[in-house]
């Protein structure tokens, strides 16, 4: 099964650089996108063979995440079901036979880590959240998760330990969701590989190529032995991020 997650800074944007050449020529069995930045019905999406979910923020032109499937799933959900958490359209969960699907966009704790009080408390319930439907099925875990886990995750670690995104705390939650039973594929099977999912707009960052890895497919530990690749389609233009894919025995 091949699966694909992008977050796409603005599906409507997006679409105007090429998105679906790239959903064509990438041919997912599931296809999620974050940070859609629309509401439903605001765009036609020209996607034949797929059924579409998609949580919307209730802020108009912020958040939001999408997934297209070509197998029906059994039943889908939006949010966590906590209050708090689940006006900004983060979360989309798609339960199929054998795998629970959790597509996330992963609130960023802003410039001065103004916002790391609601993401550390957004982190513990989403842990707690996995681990529950983890009691009835494996987990698929994608999207822009808005961390660099370890240094080489990023171009410039060391005047960046105080940014949103690297911060201790933020870093420290990764590891204790990795340490909860859970695995990094990208990490798993390119243990010492540099690549990155987002360049910031600023500087010429992706023309440097200064970026971070941010954008993350994770599965329950018991689908380790399952994965068969992960990527980073670093050439796919269309947004500051680019695709992440992963292929696996599910």
């Amino acid at each position: 099964m091949k699966l694909v997650s992008w977050n796409v800074n603005g599906i409507r944007a997006c679409i105007n650089k090429g998105f679906y050449d790239f959903f064509k020529e990438a041919d997912a069995d599931i296809f999620c996108i974050q940070e859609t930045k629309m509401q439903e019905g605001q765009v036609e999406m020209n996607t034949p063979g797929y059924h579409c979910y998609m949580n919307c923020a209730e802020k108009k032109g912020y958040s939001g995440v999408m997934v297209f499937t070509k197998q029906e799933p059994l039943s889908v959900s939006y949010g966590m079901g906590i209050d708090v958490h689940d006006h900004e359209g983060r979360l989309i969960t798609l339960e199929y036979d054998t795998f629970y699907l959790v597509g996330c966009y992963t609130p960023n704790s802003k410039e001065g880590l103004t916002r790391l009080s609601y993401r550390m408390e957004w982190e513990d319930d989403l842990l707690s959240y996995l681990k529950r439907l983890e009691r009835k099925k494996p987990i698929v875990l994608c999207g822009d998760l808005n961390v660099a886990h370890k240094e080489i995750d990023l171009k410039n670690p060391q005047t960046n330990h105080n940014s949103a995104g690297f911060s201790n705390e933020e870093r420290s939650k990764m590891t204790q969701l990795l340490h909860s039973g859970f695995v990094d594929t990208y990490r798993y099977l390119h243990p010492d590989k540099i690549e990155y999912s987002w360049w910031s707009y600023r500087f010429y960052a992706r023309a440097k190529n200064a970026g971070w890895r941010i954008d993350y497919f994770i599965v329950s530990q018991c689908l380790k032995e399952r994965i068969q690749a992960a990527e980073i389609h670093t050439q796919v233009m269309g947004s500051d991020h680019c695709p992440v894919s992963l292929r696996i025995d599910l």
